[in-house]
Formats: structure tokens, sequence, C-alpha cells
């Protein structure tokens, strides 16, 4: 693991700081899902959290992304509430969508966030949207479009990155290769390598270490340098691996498919137990500074079930508010 220059030390910390709160709130989560506190199903990211992390901590405050049905992560990563997300989970008020979203229809246009996507590759065509729509306002952003290996064997991704590479669009194109897709092994139904599949158009992709939290800034960074300077697009793949399940319960039906000798081999390589020893090996922390950077993770996690617990459902009788955009004055007559 290397560190790039101009890494700074907050910025090291701050890294951890976010993989620790995503592990956190994830680990919350699926207690409460057992509970039966949360409607709806959740995908969890646990073990992924170097992926997210090292993507957005590439990007600028005004960059966009684009995200998935497991996409508690990426939000928490550019930098969503966690009260807001939390209360948005139970189906509250006070949600970052007032409760009508859930998990995978979490929208926060303030941070650039253009949502989780309950359909598999629906970021897509979204992301080059937006990239679009920033050439033409000239306004220097770039979207990271985050999919799962899965979402690479959609038609949408091969049409999205067509028009992205003739557009050149300012999208970095982020595939969370995690080895399955839903409940089946990724090599059985994906040929070749995903990030690979950009070549013939002229896309430049790169495989890097998915837990590997510096890594994998590195070669975001230099995706989007070259989508700001009017390149075009990029493919990341970023080779990781979910410690739970497709969703939570999926016990219930979905059976043993994935071998324990494996689990324990992708637990083993923690991504936040990894740059936690590298930053211990640069002097950045110590162990009781780490410890501290856990507890104050925890107790965000804390304020955030806190805050959601004391918001209410929202009513039946603004259903619709919110659902559809009001019609310009212009085209009203």
């Amino acid at each position: 693991m290397t560190v790039s220059a101009g890494t700074d030390e907050g910025t090291l910390i701050a890294m951890l700081e976010r993989m620790l709160d995503i592990r956190r709130f994830e680990e919350r989560i699926a207690k409460m899902f057992l509970r039966g506190e949360i409607p709806g199903w959740v995908h969890l990211y646990i073990g992924q959290e170097a992926s997210a992390v090292g993507v957005c901590a590439a990007l600028g405050e005004d960059d966009r992304i684009t995200s998935t049905h497991r996409g508690h992560g990426h939000l928490i990563a550019k930098g969503a509430d966690m009260a807001r997300m939390m209360a948005e989970l139970l189906g509250r008020v006070g949600g970052t969508c007032s409760g009508k979203g859930g998990s995978m229809h979490i929208v926060d246009f303030r941070l650039g966030i253009m949502g989780t996507n309950g359909i598999v590759g629906g970021g897509m065509p979204i992301a080059a949207g937006a990239a679009w729509a920033d050439i033409h306002l000239r306004s220097g952003r770039v979207t990271a479009c985050f999919f799962g290996d899965g979402a690479a064997n959609q038609g949408v991704f091969l049409e999205t990155l067509n028009l992205a590479a003739v557009w050149r669009l300012p999208v970095v194109f982020v595939c969370e290769n995690n080895g399955y897709g839903e409940w089946t092994r990724s090599e059985a139904v994906t040929a070749g390598v995903v990030a690979d599949r950009g070549a013939p158009l002229g896309v430049p992709g790169q495989r890097v270490d998915g837990n590997d939290v510096l890594a994998v800034r590195q070669a975001m960074a230099r995706a989007v340098a070259r989508a700001r300077a009017g390149d075009g697009p990029s493919i990341i793949e970023t080779l990781t691996y979910r410690w739970h399940g497709h969703n939570e319960g999926e016990e219930a039906f979905a059976g043993s498919y994935r071998p324990r000798e494996e689990q324990d081999q992708w637990r083993a390589n923690d991504p936040i137990e990894r740059f936690s020893a590298r930053l211990r090996e640069m002097g950045v922390l110590d162990d009781s500074s780490i410890a501290a950077l856990d507890v104050a993770a925890t107790a965000r996690v804390d304020d955030a079930v806190t805050f959601a617990g004391r918001s209410a459902p929202p009513a039946a009788e603004d259903a619709l508010t919110d659902v559809y955009a009001p019609i310009p004055a212009a085209l009203s007559n």
C-alpha cells in the first residue's frame, strides 16, 4: 500500500473515519433488520468500505455519484448525514427523502448524490445524463458511477459506455466486483475482465485491490483528472467482497452458496484493519487514537438511531408530495 503525494494526515484520518462510519452503520442496520424494525429489504456493504471511501476521497464536494441497491456505503463516503439516512431507512419524515425512498431510493442532490437504485445498472444512464449536463453547463464536475459485476453484463452498460466515449463525458465507471451476482459466482456468468471492456471504445480501464483504500483513491484520482481535462470516461474495477449475503434474511431461501473458507479469507483481508495497520506504521495514529475514532463512529450511529426514532412517519395526505416535479409556468398554458 502506497500513499500518493499530497495526502495529508487529516485526509488519511478522515478516510478511516468514513470507513468506520460505514461499518458501524451497517452493523446496526443488520441488527435492526433482524428485529423487524426496518421495512423492506436491505443490502449491506460491510467488507467493501475501502472501495466507496477510496473513490469518494478523490472527488470534490460538487462532484456527483450514482449508486446501487447496495448503496449505504457510497452515500456515507460522499458525506451523507447518517441521522437522515437512518430516518429514511425507518420510513420517517426526518429522512433524506422524507421517509418515502427507503434503502434503495435515497437521493441528496445537495451532496451530488443522484440516488441509490433498485434497478441493476439503473444508475448508469443517470450518470451519463448528469455528465452530459455538466459539459453543457461547463461546471467542471465529474460523476462517479458505482455498479456491481452483475450490472456489467446488462446491455445498458455498453450503451452508456459507448455514448460516454463518443461524447467524452466526465464519468468514471466504478465496478465493485465482489465475486457474486446475487447468489451466483461472477466467473460463472461474466467473461473476461470488466475493466477491459472499454478498450474497443478507447476507454481506459484498471483493476485495483478494492480492499486497499489508498490504491483505490490513487486510481480514481487519475481517472478524475482525465475526466476533468476533457479526455472522457474511464473504468475502475475494484476487487472486493461483501461479508454479508446479497440481502439480509437471504438465509431463509438462498441456502449456503459461499464456502466458509472463502469467507474467512476475505474477512482476514479486512479493509479497515489493513488501513489502520498502515496508519500505525506511518505514525499517523496509534492504537488508542484508532479506538477513539471507532468509539466516536459508534456514538454517531447511536445518535442517528435516536434521531430516527424521534421522527414521525409521513402523513397519508403527503403521499404524492415531492413525487412529481412542478410544471414550469411557461409550459402550463
